[in-house]
């Protein structure tokens, strides 16, 4: 068996819907609308009368991210990893989908809070380079409008604890406990600096500083519990399950690896703690093939298979995309003339007679030799997805044989 970790082609396709923007009166109203001083914010651009707004702007809000919505969570979650090459192509993707300078500025200025000034600064000179290359090549990306003061007598720390209320939906009027009860000067630095000095700035919505937040934290791994809380903020901001879902899926193409599983499995926590169905939720935005139908035999758990080349004859080949439910997988069996499989969603596992088991991303592209007994299928928690090519059919079809056990499942 031969895994090749190179990133397929991405495999999201993007549906052109941009979901009404938020902000006002720092006050949630409903799904996705805030209100502010008696407006809607309906695009970065556009304020209207709430009236006008009711009647004729708020449809129905897609459960599908932005394009700047997902280009943000990618330049976030690049400049957090330390990626600069593969930033400069997103930082592009951006200001080509309509971001300004100022608006992408803001969000490596933001990220700053959760990954440190090394990784921002280094995202801010990238930026510089991006713009400077642009410019030689006849581009004047637009600057866009600078954020707006801050006209509140209040203290930074009686702002930020209003803001942070916001967020979580929760007064933030109890005594101190765990950490901050630990270290008082944190949380007075997180409520003054965090929530007061960057939140209040109008360059992004709060929405889009919680992707921004939720992509770095995601990215730099090991922060699991944060990740929680921001997570359900984004849910209380009106961020829908669907679009977080959307999120994991970029984590997964931009990150990759153990980080990106972690936050899917942080995410379905979740979902499951505030009972939406994740499985259903994962099958319903990452899908690119129809399900296809229900797997009857050779199966252990639910699969589904639709088949992609139905030409034998011609091609002598088969191509077909297989979802597994979590724990789902094939019998041991065998290919007389080999088998590719295209991993493409979630986290599965390979295995060889005799050899150990291999873990699956997205990406990954496993080689099987002609005859050679093996398993694949999803991990306990999480769905996977592969593409599956078998080739050289004149030598022979598949070879079925006994059931995975639970014990040969589960043992590494």
């Amino acid at each position: 068996m031969k895994l090749n970790s190179k990133m397929l082609i991405p495999l999201l396709s993007i549906l052109l819907c941009l979901p009404v923007s938020l902000i006002a009166n720092n006050e949630v109203v409903s799904s996705n609308k805030v209100v502010i001083n008696d407006r809607f914010v309906v695009s970065d651009e556009t304020v209207v009368n709430n009236e006008e707004v009711v009647n004729n702007r708020i449809s129905e809000v897609e459960d599908v991210l932005s394009e700047k919505q997902q280009q943000i969570i990618a330049i976030a979650a690049l400049t957090a990893n330390g990626d600069l090459e593969n930033l400069k192509n997103e930082l592009e993707a951006g200001l080509d989908a309509g971001m300004t300078v100022n608006q992408i500025k803001e969000a490596i200025i933001h990220a700053y809070a959760y990954c440190g000034f090394p990784r921002s600064i280094r995202g801010l000179q990238t930026l510089m380079e991006v713009l400077e290359t642009r410019k030689t090549q006849g581009i004047n990306d637009q600057s866009g409008v600078e954020a707006s003061p801050i006209n509140d007598d209040r203290s930074r720390y009686d702002r930020g604890k209003e803001i942070l209320g916001e967020l979580t939906g929760v007064p933030q009027d109890g005594p101190r406990t765990g950490y901050s009860a630990f270290a008082p000067q944190i949380e007075i630095f997180l409520k003054e600096h965090l929530f007061a000095d960057l939140f209040e700035r109008d360059l992004l919505t709060y929405t889009e500083r919680e992707l921004v937040t939720i992509s770095v934290i995601a990215s730099i791994g090991n922060a699991e519990p944060m990740l929680q809380s921001h997570l359900k903020i984004c849910l209380h901001l009106g961020i829908s399950p669907e679009q977080l879902q959307q999120f994991a899926d970029i984590i997964n193409s931009k990150v990759g690896g153990t980080k990106a599983n972690s936050a899917q499995q942080v995410l379905n926590n979740v979902l499951s703690e505030l009972n939406y169905d994740s499985s259903a939720i994962s099958k319903g935005i990452s899908e690119i093939f129809p399900q296809g139908e229900l797997i009857e035999n050779n199966f252990t758990g639910n699969a589904w298979h639709t088949r992609l080349v139905t030409d034998r004859d011609n091609f002598n080949t088969t191509v077909g995309n297989v979802v597994f439910e979590p724990k789902a997988r094939t019998n041991w069996h065998s290919h007389p003339g080999g088998q590719l499989l295209l991993c493409t969603r979630g986290k599965g596992y390979y295995q060889e007679k005799g050899k150990p088991k291999q873990v699956l991303n997205p990406g990954d592209v496993v080689e099987i030799k002609p005859d050679i007994i093996h398993w694949h299928g999803a991990a306990p928690d999480s769905e996977f997805e592969h593409i599956a090519i078998s080739p050289q059919l004149d030598k022979g079809s598949v070879v079925w044989l006994e059931p995975v056990v639970d014990e040969e499942y589960y043992k590494y």
